[in-house]
């Protein structure tokens, strides 16, 4: 059995979990992200056996699980590494919420076994794709979370105007605007006010962010939809995010979204399901009258 290990950051305190999974994938071939490699080796037995790789080309497309280990956002970070190989990722929480790392410090031991085993299910999650403007994140131009546009200046808000299939939707008054899959629904989106979809859902939601107009709300659109985003006014530039990728644009580029090609897998354990999820995560139904 193959096994990628991936991290970004890594403290001292996090050496004994960390030394579970090492210990505990002794009897797989294991491949280990070199950034992450140089940090951990400090505080972790680390094995001659392990291998090293930089990026998605030297990452063997045959690797049964691929490990993200921190939060939710180390994850997201793991989306350029593993790009449209289908290659399943194990989400290790080693932060506090974590909606895209599900398996908690605690359930190292019990997730490993049930890996080695075979015994999991994997999901799969859409994304976004930027379609124009092109070479803008290189060909990293695809998102898990969210697709956002914002004001650059901090003193005044922007105007966004949005179509879907070249219909007008609105033109949006507001500190900016989020176009967030499914997965995303729990994240930004979910800051500023919009629903929760289930990840299976086949669709997408605008979530505007903090809008003047206190009458408009988010909306939910298909996901074989083709978005197009346009910002008017006065301001000569605007931010555009995704994920956790970001850059400045000039007012006249476009932005056009629609769904990718392709999707990612989530590895989930047997017994979990996102109705749970949400329910812990959320605190749902937790009585803290007494």
């Amino acid at each position: 059995m193959k096994i990628a290990l991936f991290g970004k950051t890594f403290d001292a305190d996090r050496g004994p979990f960390l030394q579970k999974i090492l210990t505990r994938l002794s009897i797989a071939e294991v491949f280990i992200y070199k950034p992450y490699y140089q940090q951990i080796k400090l505080f972790c037995e680390l094995s001659d056996s392990y291998r090293i790789f930089h990026d998605y080309h030297d990452l063997p497309g045959d690797t049964d699980v691929f490990f993200s280990i921190g939060g939710d956002g180390t994850l997201l970070d793991a989306l350029p590494i593993i790009r449209n190989s289908g290659i399943p990722i194990l989400g290790i929480n080693m932060g506090r919420l974590g909606f895209l790392s599900s398996i908690a410090k605690q359930e190292i031991e019990s997730a490993l076994d049930a890996i080695l085993n075979g015994n999991y299910r994997t999901e799969e999650r859409s994304l976004l794709q930027l379609s124009q403007p092109q070479g803008l994140f290189s060909d990293i131009n695809y998102a898990l979370n969210e697709v956002t546009v914002f004001r650059k200046e901090a003193t005044s808000l922007i105007v966004i105007q949005v179509y879907v299939d070249d219909v007008f939707v609105n033109s949006y008054w507001a500190d900016g605007l989020i176009v967030a899959t499914p997965t995303g629904s729990t994240a930004y989106s979910l800051s500023a006010g919009g629903p929760i979809l289930h990840p299976g859902a086949a669709n997408f939601v605008i979530t505007p962010i903090a809008t003047h107009n206190l009458s408009v709300r988010p909306i939910v659109i298909p996901d074989n939809s083709i978005v197009r985003l346009k910002v008017v006014g006065r301001h000569e530039q605007y931010t555009l995010s995704m994920d956790s990728r970001m850059a400045v644009v000039d007012q006249a580029t476009e932005v056009w979204l629609r769904k990718a090609d392709f999707g990612i897998r989530l590895v989930q354990m047997e017994g979990k399901d996102f109705f749970r999820t949400i329910r812990e995560k959320l605190l749902w139904g937790l009585d803290i009258r007494n």
